[in-house]
């Protein structure tokens, strides 16, 4: 489970990353990223989302979510994160063609996607 401090929880926080427009896609999956950050101490926050839309049952949507946090969980105890430290705040989105994805496809479009910023 990623821990407490990298996650992102307000709703403001989620509107302020959507609001800045850097994003990135790849494979059902979208990157949103927000401002730079100022200071070098504080953490990346990171939020997963996938819409109803997506899929009406909620077992798939979740399924989705754990998969992309888990991705981004290995990737960050194993340092891969590069460039997109930088950031405050990132923002995964799960669309309809990334369902039918496995672990491994997804933590390559996670990790494409990272270094695409």
């Amino acid at each position: 489970m990623l821990p407490k401090q990298y996650r992102l929880k307000k709703k403001s926080a989620f509107n302020a990353t959507y609001r800045v427009k850097n994003s990135t896609h790849k494979g059902g999956v979208a990157l949103f990223a927000g401002v730079l950050k100022k200071d070098a101490d504080t953490f990346t926050r990171v939020g997963f989302v996938v819409s109803k839309k997506t899929h009406k049952r909620a077992v798939k949507r979740n399924r989705l979510k754990r998969l992309m946090r888990e991705s981004y969980r290995l990737l960050l105890k194993s340092g891969e994160l590069g460039e997109s430290q930088k950031y405050m705040s990132l923002i995964f989105v799960g669309h309809e063609r990334a369902l039918d994805k496995n672990f491994v496809e997804m933590q390559n479009i996670i990790k494409s996607l990272l270094q695409r910023l």
